[in-house]
């Protein structure tokens, strides 16, 4: 087991005022991992650790969306259940990844996976669209369950693994099925990244790589954040907060590209 990290109290008012800032993107537009993973790097938790924790304290502040958008599923169930099996399974993939992964590796990763990340976040739109126009060229039906699979597995090893840039890429896949309604799209991204992210805790728990404190902390930050800002979404424009999220994104990366 890992040694608790100290908190402060400017690093608890830092963790807790990020997370509530990010609960508030998630419900949003999303990208709420660009503030919340580096305000734990800055406070002093390793990278690992600092990942695990912000996996763990995301997952718990998704569990109230999941349960709010349980009305929003549309699809068949044989689909709905292959997935969320997929999901647990590259989920559970991921996290072994990360642990086997040593330190000095994941921090060289970093830049590049918030790279990735922020750029699926920027053109996440653009390719969502593209990937709706190809799916209307051939019918839903011919696309073979086995092929969603597989790219949904890779997501979820993605996810266990980072998680960053997460929800974008399973509204890509989530496109070939044919969707066209945003509720019902977003109920299954956050049905499943709660499998994901959950599974993921399990084996970070085990290896005693979650800073608790930070991730309860921040797991209450983040779901108050997400909680009242359902009350004031619809007077903000998307848009604003997607370009607001961007500019952090890209900071960021920048930033650890530099002092990585």
């Amino acid at each position: 087991m890992i040694d608790s990290y100290p908190l402060t109290f400017i690093h608890s008012l830092l963790l807790f005022s990020t997370a509530f800032i990010a609960g508030g993107l998630n419900a949003v537009a999303g990208g709420g991992s660009f503030i919340t993973f580096p305000a734990l790097i800055f406070t002093g938790v390793p990278p690992i650790t600092a990942n695990a924790t912000n996996n763990t304290a995301i997952w718990v502040a998704a569990l109230a969306s999941a349960g709010a958008y349980r009305k929003d599923l549309g699809i068949k169930r044989q689909v709905f259940l292959v997935l969320c099996g997929i999901s647990l399974l590259g989920g559970m993939i991921g996290s072994l990844a990360l642990l086997y992964t040593s330190a000095d590796v994941f921090k060289k990763l970093i830049p590049y996976l918030l790279l990735l990340a922020t750029l699926l976040f920027t053109f996440g739109d653009a390719l969502r669209g593209w990937l709706q126009l190809q799916s209307h060229k051939s019918t839903p039906k011919s696309i073979p369950i086995f092929n969603l699979a597989l790219a949904q597995l890779a997501i979820a090893i993605y996810g266990g693994f980072f998680g960053a840039g997460l929800g974008i890429l399973m509204l890509a896949t989530l496109s070939f099925l044919g969707i066209k309604s945003i509720h019902t799209m977003n109920a299954f991204k956050t049905f499943l990244g709660s499998c994901i992210n959950g599974i993921a805790i399990i084996p970070f728990i085990f290896a005693g790589v979650i800073a608790w404190q930070q991730a309860i902390l921040m797991a209450v930050g983040g779901s108050l954040g997400g909680y009242l800002s359902a009350h004031y979404a619809r007077r903000v424009q998307p848009q604003l907060i997607r370009k607001f999220v961007i500019f952090v994104a890209f900071g960021m990366t920048i930033y650890f590209f530099l002092h990585g």
